[in-house]
């Protein structure tokens, strides 16, 4: 998830050096395509997985296309460009996790999806790998709590787009030891990334129940008519100091992955200030949600 946009430029994360080991994406989507690509350009063999070769095609297809655009701006070689593309295989077989060092899950924000893929995980992987979850709102215990190894178990957040965004939100679940969160964090830092621990798992983490909460409120000053979709906005960028106001960050977002995160911390903690407003409801019903869709918030 993306709570700004803190760069106008991508960057480099780093030329790319002998392998710093072997990692498996699981969902070839836009935040598993993006870890690929600075996992591979940081030097890690990286096995990416999805169910059908079409996601497969176009995760591969937005990796190029986004190392020919770091190329085509001097950010990055094009020697370099093509060395971290020979480090990505795509396969629909979840077995070829089994090797792998980390595993990342990148899946759509639902806890039976995830839990059934860590549960095959489980029977997969070898013993000491570390095993993560791209979770921006669900709790880590919950996930591990279907293996047989939770103190392996941990949430790497990175955020979107993956190779601008140089956050990554790193959680302990109840179990995750100590090894794992700093193999998770070594993993991180090495593609570029600066991390933050979050030390109690709860619903959310930092950075999503921050972002929820300013969303959930703006979108109800929004919807009672207290203010226009771009003053809200502006009072958060100038007042506040913010890269981009709450409404415009959900367009870029997508309202519906807002909605998803902000359902499940409310449900997690029943806490009303995450309980997502009838209107943004209705705006994913009618498919509204951002630049996605060309309609959210704002028309794009």
């Amino acid at each position: 998830m993306s709570a700004s946009e803190h760069v106008n430029e991508p960057y480099s994360e780093g030329t790319t050096v002998e392998s710093a080991g072997k990692l498996a994406v699981v969902g070839a989507g836009l935040m598993g395509s993006g870890i690929a690509q600075v996992a591979a350009q940081a030097g890690w063999d990286v096995v990416l997985r999805d169910i059908t070769e079409e996601a497969l095609t176009r995760g591969a297809d937005g990796i190029r296309g986004s190392y020919e655009k770091f190329v085509a701006k001097g950010k990055l070689a094009a020697a370099d460009a093509e060395r971290a593309l020979a480090r990505i295989t795509t396969t629909t077989d979840l077995d070829a996790a089994a090797d792998a060092d980390i595993v990342v899950e990148a899946v759509f924000e639902r806890l039976n999806v995830k839990q059934d893929i860590f549960r095959t995980l489980d029977g997969l992987v070898r013993d000491d790998a570390v095993l993560a979850s791209n979770t921006s709102a669900i709790p880590i215990t919950k996930i591990a709590a279907v293996t047989g190894r939770p103190e392996r178990v941990v949430g790497t957040h990175f955020f979107s787009p993956v190779p601008l965004m140089r956050l990554c939100e790193l959680v302990r679940g109840l179990k995750t030891s100590d090894d794992a969160l700093a193999r998770a964090r070594a993993f991180a830092e090495s593609t570029g990334k600066t991390c933050i621990v979050v030390n109690r798992d709860v619903a959310g983490f930092v950075t999503t129940r921050l972002i929820a909460a300013l969303v959930v409120e703006a979108t109800k000053l929004y919807e009672s008519g207290v203010a226009t979709a771009e003053d809200i906005d502006a009072a958060c960028r100038l007042g506040f100091g913010h890269a981009m106001g709450p409404l415009a960050t959900a367009d870029l977002t997508g309202v519906d992955i807002l909605q998803h995160a902000a359902e499940n911390i409310y449900t997690e903690t029943q806490d009303g200030k995450f309980a997502p407003p009838e209107l943004m409801r209705r705006m994913v019903d009618a498919g509204d949600i951002g630049r996605k869709s060309g309609r959210g918030f704002y028309e794009h």
